[in-house]
């Protein structure tokens, strides 16, 4: 491990975690345990890999309902969301947005988030640039948003 790594990225708003780094060609890779492969430690991936540690350990989401940075077809627009997590019937309990530290959590934010949930259905969202998390469930029968403290714990 290269702790070096953490006088670079700023510390985020979650509980510690180990991470694994390596560095290449003067870039620093951090080790993605969902997809198992090294990516180049941007501050987004700072940020998302913290998110995936805290799904999996502090909110007991099982490793294998977990999912990375797959494309979503938007109003015949391709994008990308950031993680979700599945039910044991497939659908959506999680769909998680992250942002870099330096962006701030806006109303834009939220309405990329509701634009994907538009598509995916997801029951709860998150939204954090890793200093503030916002956490909502859905209410899809009025449309709207109903601001949480916290995530629920997965069962």
């Amino acid at each position: 491990k290269n702790y070096m790594q953490f006088c670079i990225m700023e510390k985020l708003n979650f509980p510690e975690f180990d991470f694994s780094f390596k560095s290449k060609e003067n870039k620093t890779f951090i080790f993605d345990p969902i997809r198992k492969k090294w990516l180049v430690l941007t501050p987004e991936e700072w940020v998302r890999q913290h998110c995936i540690q805290f799904l999996l350990k502090t909110k007991n989401i099982p490793f294998g309902y977990i999912q990375v940075e797959k494309k979503l077809n938007v109003n015949h627009t391709e994008k990308r969301y950031d993680l979700v997590v599945f039910k044991p019937d497939h659908s959506i309990h999680l769909l998680v947005e992250c942002k870099a530290p330096s962006i701030n959590i806006t109303q834009k934010t939220f309405d990329q988030i509701a634009r994907y949930n538009s598509v995916l259905k997801s029951e709860y969202i998150m939204l954090t640039n890793g200093i503030n998390h916002f956490f909502c469930k859905m209410d899809f029968q009025k449309g709207k948003y109903i601001f949480l403290q916290d995530l629920p714990f997965y069962n």
